[in-house]
């Protein structure tokens, strides 16, 4: 089964390599700034740009024996989707906030059977605890430029990493592929995990 990563992330594409999935990427070009997400609460959107990244990807490939995943992350703060800083200040404004606090990091997934028509998706929510840090802790990391690529500014992995203090739930939610959630997708779709695991 020939399997379709609909993204350009880089830790996604890392986290199902590590899990010896076979894969190739292919970027869907939805554009996430659709007031139709934007309206949505945070969990719900991410549910939704994964269905409509995994959708387009699908149609470029009809009839196929194909399975699309499809997957968005954003950071909730303060009941707020945080999405990628525009620029270093406001990385740097959302980082003074974020000290000794928590949000949530939502990541929606989807798999689409393209050959059969058939799409499930999963939401994976963590809680995460930012470090306490000083001023010049913040903008050295920030100078990194590391935030300006990620949701929220922040990530689990990465130069950041040691300015998350605490996670509660799904690490590999965190990372932007809830690995556990998409083992069972595959699997309600009738594909069990070690069917599609290199050997």
């Amino acid at each position: 089964m020939k399997i379709i990563l609909a993204s350009a992330s880089s830790s996604r594409t890392k986290l199902l390599a590590e899990a010896k999935l076979p894969h190739t990427v292919e970027v869907s070009g939805i554009d996430e700034e659709q007031e139709k997400f934007l309206q949505l609460s945070p969990a719900k959107m991410v549910v939704a740009l994964s269905e409509a990244k995994a959708a387009a990807v699908a149609a470029n490939h009809a009839g196929e024996e194909v399975l699309v995943i499809g997957a968005d992350s954003t950071l909730e703060f303060a009941g707020i989707s945080m999405a990628k800083p525009q620029s270093a200040e406001v990385a740097f404004s959302w980082w003074r906030k974020y000290v000794g606090k928590s949000g949530l990091l939502h990541t929606g997934q989807t798999v689409i059977d393209v050959a059969k028509n058939k799409s499930v998706s999963a939401l994976s929510t963590t809680e995460i605890t930012f470090a306490q840090l000083n001023e010049d802790e913040i903008h050295s990391y920030i100078a990194t430029e590391e935030p300006l690529q990620l949701a929220g500014g922040a990530s689990l992995d990465g130069i950041g990493s040691p300015y998350i203090s605490h996670i509660s739930g799904d690490a590999t939610g965190v990372l932007g592929l809830s690995m556990n959630s998409l083992r069972e997708l595959c699997e309600e779709l009738g594909y069990p995990w070690r069917t599609l695991r290199a050997s």
